[in-house]
């Protein structure tokens, strides 16, 4: 059974809910806006209220503590998250954060309030608090996987491409964000044109959080729960909760947080093209000692060049683009280790980050040239341009050789 109530103009503090009723556990479903000072209001005399036994949000993990611990990212190491591959991950979230932070300066509205009541309300009214979204590296991840290849490059231009603009955050962006979250929102063009996109990032999400609940609520362990979410996912999640759910959610769950996995074909690629670039090279030299030379010292010249430019662009230290264009070339032929590890290892090693870095690190990144006045996020330019240097270098200068031994 549900009841829906929409907000009124007697009563505009009042945001969207849905009340469902699973089982023996009744669910209020609230739908925030995130830059809202109502909402976070709303969330607070709810909780307030003592009308709950437990309190639900649309956060995970990571975003959890990146809101109650704004310097989380301090507490990482850095060379682990370029060593495990996780550097593109972390510079995406920083440029969707970077995308609420705008808005929170425009708008004068602190972004995620709501959430930060709600977790505060239930610290102070002792109420387990439940974080049923599932985690956004993830939701990226299968998002990536999902769209066609040809909308990717759309994609990542369109999400870092929004950071090169000076124009002011429209209305109409703001009026998106207070509908959704900041990842609809920052994909709202795209979802709407496309089910692929759509899946991963609205439709499964809902799906995963009414199966966080069904789990963290195991044989109606708690009877009244406020769930605060975006007022973008309240629709689908009371759809998902007023359906009969599976006896063991956690099957599906982890369905939903699986990233597909690249064949091995795409696993074979970078091998190959290091065993035809070495065939390249003792071709040249069967024919003349000259040619080889010269086809070694092009890939080596174009590989260097290309790559030290991309940590050039970065504004790395002059030494960290003298270390990258010397192992450009090498890590080229080396697919267990990339350009851009080195490059982000030397620049660590040269410039390491401040606390006043980490501390700055959110409002820093709002702002396009923030990202090279920061040492953490440019640590993560070196790394992501001196990769991309690198890998137009394997593939102009294999060309160039390929060109030269059969063209």
């Amino acid at each position: 059974m549900t009841d829906t109530q929409a907000i009124t103009t007697e009563d505009a503090i009042r945001g969207p809910r849905r009340v469902v009723e699973n089982g023996d556990t009744r669910y209020t479903l609230l739908g925030t806006a995130h830059v809202s000072r109502a909402s976070a209001e709303e969330v607070r005399a709810l909780i307030r209220s003592g009308e709950f036994d437990a309190v639900a949000i649309e956060l995970c993990e990571s975003r959890y503590q990146s809101l109650t611990n704004p310097n989380a990212l301090a507490d990482q190491d850095l060379f682990q998250i370029f060593r495990q591959g996780k550097a593109g991950m972390v510079a995406a979230s920083l440029a969707l954060g970077a995308f609420q932070q705008r808005v929170a300066e425009q708008s004068g509205i602190e972004p995620g309030a709501e959430m930060r009541a709600a977790v505060n309300e239930s610290r102070d009214a002792d109420l387990p608090l439940l974080l049923i979204d599932r985690e956004v590296g993830t939701t990226l991840k299968r998002v990536y996987a999902n769209v066609p290849w040809w909308q990717r490059m759309g994609l990542i231009t369109g999400l870092f491409g929004s950071l090169l603009s000076r124009q002011q955050v429209s209305s109409e962006d703001i009026e998106r964000l207070k509908q959704g979250d900041v990842l609809e929102s920052t994909f709202n063009e795209f979802a709407e044109q496309s089910e692929a996109l759509y899946t991963p990032l609205i439709a499964e999400r809902d799906r995963y959080m009414a199966l966080r609940l069904l789990e963290e609520n195991p044989q109606d362990r708690y009877r009244n729960v406020l769930v605060v979410i975006g007022a973008g996912h309240l629709k689908g999640l009371s759809e998902h909760l007023e359906q009969p759910l599976p006896q063991a959610p956690a099957t599906e769950r982890e369905q939903l947080e699986a990233t597909p996995q690249r064949g091995r074909w795409w696993k074979a690629i970078p091998w190959l093209i290091t065993a035809l670039v070495l065939i390249g090279f003792a071709i040249g030299f069967s024919r003349d000692s000259e040619l080889g030379w010269q086809l070694i010292g092009e890939w080596f010249l174009i590989n260097g060049v290309l790559s030290g430019l991309g940590a050039a662009i970065a504004l790395a230290h002059p030494l960290t683009v003298v270390a990258t264009f010397f192992a450009a070339p090498l890590t080229s032929l080396n697919p267990t280790i990339g350009a851009g590890f080195v490059a982000a290892g030397v620049e660590l090693a040269l410039r390491k980050p401040k606390v006043r870095d980490f501390a700055q690190l959110r409002h820093d990144v709002a702002d396009v040239k923030g990202w090279w006045r920061n040492r953490v996020s440019r640590t993560l330019l070196v790394f992501i341009l001196a990769t991309v240097g690198s890998a137009a270098g394997t593939w102009i200068a294999g060309l160039r050789i390929a060109g030269k031994l059969f063209g």
